[in-house]
C-alpha cells in the first residue's frame, strides 16, 4: 500500500497555504473512492456528494463534468407508453418538487413528447486543456488524460510492471515531477519548453499549486468549480488516489495521495497555457473564466435536465409503488407456517441469494432461511495457506479485525502444502519473465508456443480451465479439501494471530444476535458465504462479496461455524444468555453465484448422527440449485431445451463469455424484516434480505448496526449499478472486450485514457435491453418510527442519504404491509396518502 503522507499535511505552512490546502481538500473529497481488482467492491461514485440532494448533485456533475444522471428522454417515455409509470407516479413526483404543480400532470406529459435530447452529454466547463482543443482542433485533453494516465499506471503499480518507471519510493508529486522532466512526448506535440518549465516548478506540492493558480488567474468565485472539473478529467486515477487516502484515514493516518495528484492537474494546466503562448488561446481561456465564474454562481437553470430528473423520479415512484403492492398483495396476519425445522441456513443479504434461497424454501420445505451480511459480524484479516500477508474478510467501512491462519491439520501434509505453493508461485513468475523478457519473447512463440495448443483447445472448447482458480491453484485437490481455520493465538512473522476465547464469545454473541438467532437452533446450522467462478474476467472479485472486501465468503464462513462449534465458546454463551443446543453442529458453506452450486468445508468434522441429514440436505442443495439455474437462464436467454446445468456451468469456465452471471443487476430494494415478510413473495433476485425481530432487539443496537452498515452497503451497491447505467462512459467501464489490465490495479478501455471505473457494458445491458434499471434504493424496515429516527438523528452520514433522496426509506407495520414512506426532517407520511 502507497502511504502518501506528504510535506502538503506534515509541515508547517502559512495561512495562505493553509487557505488553498482547505480547498483542494474540499475538492477532493467530492471524489469517492475506488479499490483495485483483487478485491474490486461495489462504492457509491456520489458519495463526496451525499450531503447535496439528488437533484443538486446531478447539476454539479452536469457543471462539472458533463456528467449525466438520468437515461435519456426516450428510455421514460417508453415506460410511460408501457404503462410502468403511471399518470399517479407523475402526480406524486410533481407534487414532491412543487405541491401546487402535481394537477398538470397530463400536461407535464405531453410536454416531455417534444423534448429534444441526444442522450449525449452536455459539456462541462472549460479547462486550459479543453481551450486549447477547441482553438487548435487537436485533442489536448485526450492528451494530457493519455499522459497522466501512463505515469500513474507505473507509479501505483501493484507488481505488473517488469519495468518501473517512476518513483514509487518517493511522493506522487515529487515522482511527477521527476518523470515530467525527461518526458520527451509533450516536446513532440509541440509543447516547447515544457521539460525546463517543470523542473522549474516547485518542490513542494502546495506550493506548486499555488504557483500554478497564478499563472491561471482562476478567479476565487469559481476556483472550486475549476478543481472539481479538473479531478473530473481523470476521475478513474482521481478515484484510486481517493482510495489510498480512504485506507490511510481508516487506520488513523492522514489523507494526502488526492490532494498531491490535484497539484499536478494543475501544475499541467499552467504549463499548457505557458508553452503553447497563443493569443487566441489567452483571450478565450479569459471567457472560459468569466463563464466559470457565472457556473459558479448557479443562476442557470438547465430545463432540460430538470425534466429528466422529474421522470426519473416518477421511474423511482412507479418501482416503489410496485414493490409496495406485493406486500399488500399478501394476506394481513398472515400465519407464521414453521415446520418441524431440521437445518436452519443462513444466507448473504446479496441479491442472488434471494433466487436460492426461494426455491431451497421450495424443495425443502424443513429448511428456514436467514439473511445476513455475508461476513458473518467476523470482520477477520484471513492469511491463505502459503501466503504472507492476509486478506481483509469485511465491508471496506470497517477496520479488520484478528488475524487468521488456513491451515492443514496434519504438520507434515501443511509443510508440503506450503512448499508446492511458494514452487508453483515461482516457477510461475519465472515463467512469466521468460516469457515477457526482452529477447526470449521473440522466440517463444516458435518452439515454446506450440506446446500450448492442446491446452488452447481444451480451454477453448471448455472442457478445461485456462487458468487454475486462485485458491486451490498450487495445492493438490486432496490437501486442498483438508484446509481448515486455526483460532489458536500465536505468532506468525511479527503480528499476533488468532482470536482469545473471550474475544470469539464476544463475537459469537455479537453474530448470532445481529442474526436475530439466539434461541430454537435446529441440528444444522449452515454458514453460507458466497463467491463466483469465472475466468478471462478483470472483475471477477465484483462478482465475490461485498461485505467480504471483494473476497468469497468462505474464510468468514469457516470461522464463525468453527468459532459456533467450540465447546468452550457456547458455554461461554450460557452466561451471555445464548443456549445452543449439545445436538446443533454449524456446517461452514459456499454458495457459488455462477453456477448455484452449494458447496460444503466442514464436512469431515460432522458427527456420525448428522450424517443422514446432511445427505438429505445434499439433496435438497442440488435440487434448488437446477430450479436455481432454471430461473437464471431465462434472464441470461440460454436455450432451455438441452442440458441446461451443463451450459450455465459451461459459462464459469468459458474465456469468451462476458455475462457469466448478471451479478446484481436489477437490485433495487432492501427488506429489512423476519423471513416470513417476505417468504412466498418472488422478488425476482433484485432485493437484498436481511433478517431481523425488533422485538428481540434490546435497545435497538442491531438496527442502528444495520442502518448503519448494511444499508449504507447496499445503497453503495445500488448507486454504482446506476451510476454504472446512467453514465457508462464516465462512471463505468465501457466495452469488457476492449478492456487492458494496468498496473495490476484497474483497466483502460483500449491502450491509453483514464483508469476506468464501476461496471462493464455488457454487466448494465444485454444487448437488447437493460438488465439494470437505474433506480434509487427502496429500504423497508420493519421497526417503530421513532426508533428509526434516534438512529437518524445520531448519524448524520445515515441521514443524509435519506433525507436528500439517495436511499427511499419506508416502514413496514406488525401485519407486514409497508405503511409509512420517509419525507425527510424526521417526517414520515402515510402510504397511499
Amino acid at each position: 500500500m502507497h502511504s502518501h503522507v506528504s510535506e502538503i499535511v506534515t509541515r508547517n505552512i502559512s495561512e495562505q497555504q493553509q487557505s488553498l490546502l482547505a480547498a483542494l481538500r474540499k475538492a477532493c473529497k467530492k471524489i469517492a473512492p475506488v479499490w483495485p481488482l483483487e478485491n474490486f467492491v461495489a462504492v457509491n461514485p456520489y458519495l463526496g456528494l451525499a450531503d447535496h440532494p439528488f437533484n443538486s448533485a446531478a447539476e454539479l456533475l452536469t457543471q462539472a463534468g458533463g456528467i449525466q444522471m438520468t437515461l435519456p428522454v426516450s428510455f421514460y417515455l417508453e415506460a410511460l407508453e408501457q404503462g410502468r409509470i403511471q399518470p399517479v407516479d407523475v402526480r406524486e413526483a410533481l407534487f414532491k418538487n412543487d405541491p401546487a404543480a402535481h394537477q398538470k400532470a397530463a400536461e407535464f406529459i405531453q410536454s416531455v413528447h417534444s423534448i429534444k435530447d441526444s442522450g449525449k452529454p452536455q459539456a462541462g466547463v472549460s479547462t486550459v486543456a479543453d481551450v486549447i482543443t477547441e482553438v487548435s482542433g487537436k485533442d489536448w485533453g485526450r492528451f494530457v488524460t493519455d499522459r497522466i494516465s501512463a505515469w500513474a499506471a507505473t507509479y501505483f503499480d501493484n507488481g505488473q510492471a517488469l519495468w518501473a518507471t517512476a518513483n514509487q519510493k518517493t511522493n506522487l508529486y515529487a515522482a511527477w515531477k521527476e518523470e515530467a522532466q525527461v518526458d520527451r512526448t509533450p516536446a513532440i506535440m509541440g509543447l516547447s519548453g515544457f521539460n525546463k518549465l517543470v523542473k522549474s516548478l516547485p518542490e513542494v506540492p502546495i506550493d506548486g499549486a499555488r504557483f500554478a493558480l497564478e499563472q491561471l488567474h482562476v478567479p476565487q468565485e469559481g476556483l472550486a468549480l475549476y478543481l472539481h472539473r479538473l479531478l473530473l478529467r481523470v476521475g478513474g486515477w482521481s478515484a484510486y488516489a481517493a482510495r489510498i487516502d480512504w485506507d490511510n484515514e481508516l487506520y488513523g493516518g492522514k489523507d494526502g495521495a488526492l490532494i498531491e495528484l490535484l497539484c499536478v492537474l494543475l501544475c499541467w494546466e499552467a504549463c499548457l497555457l505557458e508553452c503553447l503562448d497563443d493569443y487566441k488561446v489567452k483571450e478565450q481561456w479569459k471567457e472560459a473564466r468569466m463563464e466559470l465564474t457565472v457556473q459558479s454562481s448557479g443562476s442557470q437553470s438547465n430545463h432540460l435536465l430538470a425534466q429528466k430528473l422529474m421522470l426519473q423520479q416518477a421511474f423511482d415512484r412507479a418501482a416503489q409503488r410496485s414493490l409496495i403492492e406485493k406486500f399488500a398483495n399478501q394476506p394481513r396476519d398472515k400465519p407464521v407456517y414453521k415446520p418441524q425445522t431440521t437445518v436452519q441456513a443462513i444466507f448473504c443479504i446479496d441479491v442472488r441469494s434471494e433466487v436460492f434461497r426461494r426455491n431451497l424454501e421450495l424443495v425443502a420445505p424443513k429448511v428456514a432461511t436467514l439473511g445476513f451480511a455475508g461476513f458473518f459480524a467476523f470482520p477477520i484479516n484471513y492469511i491463505p495457506l502459503g501466503h504472507e500477508q492476509g486478506n481483509a474478510q469485511c465491508p471496506v467501512l470497517l477496520p479488520t479485525g484478528p488475524v487468521i491462519l488456513e491451515e492443514i491439520p496434519e504438520p507434515l501434509l501443511h509443510k508440503r502444502a506450503i512448499q508446492s505453493r511458494r514452487l508453483r508461485h515461482h516457477v510461475r513468475r519465472a515463467w512469466k519473465s521468460f516469457k515477457l523478457g526482452a529477447i526470449s519473447c521473440f522466440s517463444f512463440v516458435g518452439p515454446v508456443g506450440l506446446l500450448y495448443l492442446p491446452k488452447l483447445f481444451t480451454d477453448s472448447f471448455g472442457l478445461t480451465r485456462p487458468v487454475p482458480h486462485p485458491e486451490s491453484e498450487g495445492i493438490k485437490p486432496g490437501l486442498f479439501e483438508q484446509r481448515t481455520v486455526s483460532l489458536e493465538v500465536g505468532r506468525h512473522k511479527h503480528e499476533t494471530v488468532g482470536i482469545p476465547l473471550n474475544e470469539q464469545i464476544q463475537l459469537a454473541k455479537s453474530a448470532l444476535q445481529a442474526m436475530s438467532l439466539t434461541e430454537d437452533f435446529a441440528r444444522l446450522v449452515l454458514m453460507v458465504g458466497h463467491g463466483s467462478t469465472t475466468v478471462n474476467n478483470p472483475y471477477a472479485t465484483g462478482l465475490d462479496c461485498g461485505a467480504c472486501g471483494g473476497h468469497t465468503g468462505e474464510a468468514n464462513a469457516r470461522v464463525a461455524a468453527a468459532v459456533l462449534n467450540e465447546a468452550a465458546v457456547r458455554n461461554g454463551l450460557e452466561g451471555e444468555g445464548i443456549t445452543i443446543p449439545e445436538h446443533t453442529y454449524f456446517i461452514a458453506c459456499q454458495h457459488d453465484t455462477t453456477t448455484d452450486e452449494v458447496t460444503l468445508f466442514n464436512e469431515r468434522e460432522i458427527p456420525p448422527s448428522h450424517q443422514e441429514e446432511v445427505a438429505e440436505l445434499r439433496q435438497r442443495l442440488r435440487e434448488a440449485g437446477h430450479a436455481a439455474r432454471t430461473e437464471r437462464a431465462l434472464r441470461m436467454d440460454i436455450d432451455t431445451t438441452g442440458d441446461l446445468d451443463a451450459l450455465i456451468k459451461a459459462r464459469s469456465k468459458d474465456w469468451a463469455q462476458v455475462r457469466p452471471e448478471w451479478g446484481l443487476a436489477g437490485c433495487s430494494a432492501f427488506v429489512v424484516a423476519p423471513r416470513h415478510r417476505t417468504q412466498g413473495i418472488n422478488l425476482d433476485g433484485r432485493s437484498f434480505l436481511h433478517s431481523y425481530e425488533w422485538k428481540k432487539d434490546r435497545g435497538f443496537k442491531v438496527l442502528e448496526l444495520i442502518m448503519t452498515a448494511p444499508m449504507v452497503v447496499t445503497s453503495w451497491i445500488s448507486l454504482q449499478y446506476y451510476a454504472s447505467t446512467v453514465d457508462n462512459q464516465y462512471f463505468g467501464s465501457g466495452n469488457k472486450t476492449l478492456h487492458n489490465v494496468t498496473g495490476g490495479i484497474g483497466v483502460l478501455e483500449g491502450y491509453a485514457g483514464d483508469l476506468r471505473t464501476g461496471l462493464p457494458w455488457q454487466s448494465v445491458h444485454d444487448g437488447k435491453q437493460y438488465q439494470h434499471e437505474p433506480l434509487i434504493l427502496n429500504v423497508v424496515i420493519e421497526a417503530p418510527l421513532e426508533v428509526m429516527n434516534l438512529i437518524l438523528k445520531k448519524h448524520e452520514s445515515v441521514r443524509q442519504l435519506c433525507d436528500n433522496g439517495w436511499i427511499h426509506l419506508l416502514a413496514m407495520d406488525e401485519q407486514g404491509q409497508v405503511s409509512h414512506r420517509y419525507t425527510g426532517e424526521f417526517e414520515w407520511e402515510a402510504v397511499g396518502k
